[in-house]
């Protein structure tokens, strides 16, 4: 049964009972909620199912929805696919291609394809096509510099409170735009169980991650019990919050999420899991009760799903799809813009094009089912929030705004107003310690007053290597500008060659996140007033110089303090 049968079915579901009145269906059998999409039933009167390709339609059930017999069976060879698919000439030379990406697709997966249509959605995200091998600007191996912003292999420490970790380089089936095509679907490149203790290692002695995003490859194609070591290491570090799960297994194998895998994950909350559909026609009955396993297990699901020419770049298919999530009970989450990724050209649209489904979607849908806009910088900047344009003017005491309709209106700004205390707030006085990583957030609570470029101060020194009379430090401190006194937290420990590297001993920033200047931990991030031979050995950054202590000078003039 495809997607359009699943919806004609409802509908006369619906129509019949309406026909009925609420107490008559009530005294007749007990109510059958008709809506819910894992409760749908096919024409035979059982669970519904979807379409099955004929090669495999002699396959007993009990193997075909025995989520190790899928995985065992994927085609991948262009003979394979031949038996499923009418390929086209592009698709052959995909497919013949020496150095392609890994080609894999699961029965059912393939089965959910349009055996005729070239431009079937689901088929041109698992099908190679000879596009794949041609390069365009910008293109990289690592868009997304993941392995730069890794102290061990296989984990990435980008934000300040969380990480991703990898766990496996395998997955149930290979999208062609992946991002992470430079090892994923290479076996020669898997993590093994000493690299997950690494990275374990790494989460213990780093004690601001709350996070834990774990991805691959797909963990859930891990062997269960392997899984759930890594789940249980993660559980024993006391200060990780939260573990989440980003998967595509429940789309490509939605076999894969039964009792056992439900019942073990609920061992370990919290936890919440993203998983990845880009089309409605991936949404299919077997996929509707895998959902509602999940939730019912007390697994938080949302979406990511990637913009992708000839596949959803339409905000039709784009508003079907997160209606059908929604009824699924996952919230739509991102909408990424494709990433500059070896592969992917093909798959590209301009940016344009996601503001103007976003427009489509804000106002008219429901707002948690509009998914944030995100490109993700190239180089390793991180996620990129991109929308339409709301706020059209605003001055000191108005706000001029539009909505999706284009009625314009404004907001009264008070004339007074009287600032959060932060002095006497316990939170502002403890905050949560990024230490280098405050960026513009920084900015805004007085402990930076600029951010400079790297390099900024060696391409202005012009070639003069020793200052001048004239440049005098203390003349572009900002004063009440940078750390205050009094708000030190304990230093964080970081990584070092050894158990005696420790938090203020010029430790090493990029295994700890900890800012080296002076001390292993930034001084403006934690609130912390630096010793005075830290700030003699230039322990401060631009804009980072200590506040006064109340009482003391704040300027001098022929170097005597006044």
């Amino acid at each position: 049964m495809d997607a359009t049968e699943n919806r004609t079915s409802v509908a006369a579901a619906g129509t019949a009972a309406a026909t009925h009145p609420p107490a008559a269906v009530a005294s007749a059998e007990p109510f059958v909620n008709l809506r819910d999409p894992a409760k749908r039933l096919g024409p035979d009167g059982k669970p519904a199912v979807s379409r099955r390709a004929p090669i495999w339609e002699d396959v007993p059930d009990e193997k075909w929805n025995d989520w190790r017999w899928q995985l065992s069976n994927r085609v991948n060879t262009l003979e394979e696919l031949e038996r499923v698919l009418n390929l086209t000439e592009d698709e052959r030379e995909g497919l013949s291609a020496p150095d392609k990406f890994r080609v894999d697709v699961t029965p059912y997966f393939a089965s959910l394809i349009d055996p005729d249509d070239p431009n079937d959605p689901i088929r041109l995200q698992v099908i190679p096509k000879g596009q794949e091998l041609r390069a365009f600007t910008g293109m990289m191996e690592d868009s997304l510099a993941e392995d730069r912003h890794s102290p061990v292999p296989g984990l990435v420490h980008r934000y300040p409170d969380r990480v991703l970790m990898l766990v496996t380089t395998q997955c149930a089936t290979y999208c062609r735009y992946c991002t992470r095509s430079r090892i994923v679907g290479d076996a020669s490149q898997n993590f093994n169980r000493a690299e997950h203790e690494a990275q374990l290692d790494y989460i213990r002695r780093t004690p601001q991650i709350r996070d834990v995003l774990i991805s691959g490859g797909d963990g859930l194609t891990l062997a269960p019990k392997l899984l759930e070591s890594v789940m249980r290491g993660l559980r024993e570090i006391p200060h990780v919050e939260i573990v989440r799960i980003g998967s595509r297994v429940p789309v490509f194998l939605p076999q894969r999420v039964d009792d056992e895998l439900c019942e073990m994950l609920a061992k370990y909350h919290p936890i919440w899991m993203n998983l990845h559909f880009n089309h409605p026609n991936e949404i299919t009955p077997e996929v509707a009760r895998a959902a509602d396993m999940l939730t019912r297990a007390g697994v938080p699901l949302g979406n990511q799903s990637v913009l992708l020419a000839g596949v959803n770049d339409c905000v039709h298919i784009q508003r079907d799809l997160v209606h059908r999530l929604v009824e699924n009970r996952i919230r739509p989450y991102y909408l990424y813009q494709c990433d500059l990724v070896e592969g992917a050209g093909h798959f590209r649209t301009p940016v344009g094009k996601g503001i103007e489904i976003l427009e489509g979607l804000r106002g008219h849908t429901s707002g948690y089912a509009v998914p944030m806009y995100i490109v993700d910088a190239p180089g390793g900047g991180g996620k990129i929030p991109v929308m339409p344009n709301y706020l059209i003017s605003y001055s000191d005491h108005k706000v001029v705004l539009r909505n999706y309709e284009g009625y314009i209106t404004t907001y009264e700004e008070p004339p007074t107003y009287t600032a959060h205390d932060s002095a006497n707030c316990a939170y502002c006085r403890n905050p949560r310690p990024e230490p280098g990583q405050e960026g513009i957030t920084g900015l805004l609570d007085g402990k930076k007053m600029w951010i400079e470029p790297a390099g900024f101060e060696l391409t202005h020194a012009r070639g003069n290597e020793e200052a001048h009379r004239l440049q005098d430090p203390s003349k572009w401190i900002a004063y009440g500008i940078g750390a205050i006194e009094g708000q030190a937290g304990a230093p964080l420990p970081v990584l070092g060659d050894g158990a005696g590297a420790a938090a203020g001993s010029g430790a090493d920033a990029a295994g700890s996140g900890a800012d080296a200047a002076g001390s292993g931990a930034d001084a403006a991030g934690s609130g912390a007033e630096p010793s005075s031979a830290a700030a003699a050995a230039g322990g401060y950054g631009p804009g980072e110089e200590p506040r006064p202590a109340e009482g003391m000078p704040t300027g001098s003039a022929n170097h005597e303090l006044l």
